[in-house]
């Protein structure tokens, strides 16, 4: 039986899931957390499935050795391939991606019953969202769009202005456009990088449209899952609540990390790790 006491771990391909680190921080304020960035290996979401699985398993491995109580996968396009791989190699282990708590809001969110999913082009050609979503609304309108350049905006820290709108608005305008009565009003941000140019989409997209975060949604579940197998920490560690991973320079991973987490973090904090 896990410990309580111990920490979540969470991996992703890069800094993207610094985004589900903050809202699980915010949602479980005792909570400890091991974060594992593989920033050698990104993107995954251009590798092959396979690939990616095999890079899922190594990074989540290493959780496991460190005593993690619940593993969640922050990566889009690893929670889309790799999630039943990761739970049947780890059982018992909690193993909670970011797809299911992300389609299930979508589901709830749209009123005319047409959806868009944002991704890289692994978690659009993967069809992960899509089968999760028609399971629980087979009625849907669902279209898709790989938006790749929305990750090097966001690692750039290019967030705001022209150029990140002007990238926005030739990926997303005719898929917003149409007739009102069957015109998208739902937005799923399935990648991590972009909830932090949700501005910017915000403008392009018009204020019609509800954004669907991942992020929230899966730190409400990991909440719930912790509660109902009685895995919650009572007691906050003020001491070093949250450590940092890294597989590949500490430096550009604490400078980019920054923009996600809305802090400052310095190279010191990172810790360089070999898969």
């Amino acid at each position: 039986m896990p410990d309580p006491l111990s920490p979540i771990g969470v991996f992703d391909s890069g800094v993207g899931g610094l985004t589900v680190l903050a809202a699980l921080r915010e949602r479980l304020p005792n909570e400890r957390f091991l974060y594992l960035g593989d920033t050698a290996r990104l993107p995954y979401g251009s590798k092959s499935p396979d690939t990616v699985r095999r890079y899922a398993r190594q990074a989540a491995g290493k959780l496991v050795e460190r005593g993690v109580k619940l593993l969640v996968i922050a990566c889009n396009t690893a929670s889309a391939v790799a999630v039943d791989d990761l739970a049947q190699a780890f059982a018992p282990l909690p193993v909670i991606g970011v797809v299911e708590p992300g389609a299930a809001a979508a589901c709830a969110a749209t009123r005319s019953g047409h959806v868009l999913i944002t991704g890289t082009e692994g978690t659009v050609s993967g069809g992960a969202y899509q089968r999760a979503m028609l399971a629980r609304r087979p009625n849907l309108k669902i279209d898709a769009v790989a938006c790749p350049m929305f990750v090097a905006l966001a690692e750039e820290g290019w967030i705001d202005g022209p150029i990140p709108e002007a990238v926005a608005r030739r990926y997303l305008e005719l898929e917003l456009a149409g007739p009102e009565r069957t015109r998208v009003d739902t937005v799923v941000l399935g990648c991590t990088h972009f909830p932090v140019l949700r501005s910017v989409l915000e403008r392009v997209c018009g204020p019609t449209v509800t954004f669907v975060d991942s992020a929230q949604t899966t730190a409400a579940v990991v909440a719930d899952v912790l509660t109902r197998q009685r895995l919650a920490s009572s007691t906050p560690d003020p001491s070093n609540p949250v450590q940092l991973l890294a597989t590949d320079a500490p430096a550009r991973f604490a400078r980019v990390g920054s923009v996600f987490l809305g802090h400052p973090l310095t190279p010191t904090e990172v810790e360089l790790l070999d898969l």
